[in-house]
């Protein structure tokens, strides 16, 4: 039964790819008229696209996303939305799930994909994790995008989670941001992208339903230093993956 279930997810892996490059083709002339707009414009339009992209593209490979805690985005906020971080699935869940417009923090080297690339670079904020300058511009462009009216995700484990643990320890960008900012921290917990795309399995892909679920705002002004805001904001992710997963 193991060899079968195996042998399918690898070629339901390979449909997941094909179905991925179609329906991206189809949308990309898109990308390429909304790259004319301005920002912050251009980023609601893109988001509003990509959100319509995803329509199509996850529940066509047996993924469909159940979204819940919306409401705790209270309009005309700006939030940092930090997300755990398992595998490649983590990034067409929370960006266009996120309500409103918002960037990503991502790694350069996925930029440089062709056509692909123009797409994620228009969704995100680049940095090269190497580059000790780009750190730099990337936490710059951030408050930018802050200060633009739009959402900055970001994955505090700063890579996928390829461990035994639920989470792996947050770095502290997201945080130092948010005490600098003044923003307000909405914790992201994406479930189920494991069972799709189990750890340390290469060209695998299962179906299975995938969930987002949107906790409370954490303000901080309610910490005293950006480790105390880490610690809390870990461990209420924590527990409501553990819970729920």
């Amino acid at each position: 039964m193991n060899v079968l279930k195996s042998i399918f997810a690898r070629i339901w892996c390979v449909w997941g790819m094909i179905w991925f490059i179609v329906t991206m083709l189809f949308f990309l002339p898109f990308a390429f008229c909304i790259y004319l707009i301005p920002e912050p414009r251009r980023s609601h339009i893109f988001i509003a696209s990509t959100r319509i992209w995803m329509l199509f593209f996850l529940p066509g490979i047996g993924c469909p996303v159940r979204i819940r805690g919306k409401a705790n985005f209270a309009p005309g906020q700006t939030y940092i939305v930090v997300c755990n971080h398992n595998n490649f699935m983590d990034v067409p869940i929370s960006s266009p799930g996120i309500p409103g417009g918002n960037k990503t923090i991502a790694k350069i080297e996925m930029a440089r994909i062709p056509l692909f690339g123009f797409w994620y670079r228009m969704g995100s904020v680049l940095v090269d994790r190497k580059n000790d300058q780009s750190r730099r511009e990337s936490y710059a462009k951030m408050k930018s995008v802050l200060n633009n009216g739009l959402h900055m995700c970001i994955y505090p484990e700063g890579s996928r989670n390829k461990s035994s643990e639920s989470l792996k320890p947050f770095q502290d960008g997201a945080f130092r941001l948010a005490m600098e900012t003044q923003k307000a921290i909405i914790p992201a917990v994406i479930l189920h992208t494991r069972k799709a795309i189990p750890p340390n399995k290469n060209l695998y892909l299962w179906p299975h339903r995938l969930g987002m679920d949107f906790l409370p705002p954490i303000h901080p002004s309610q910490f005293k230093t950006t480790q105390e805001l880490k610690e809390a904001v870990f461990v209420q992710m924590k527990n409501h993956y553990e819970a729920n997963s």
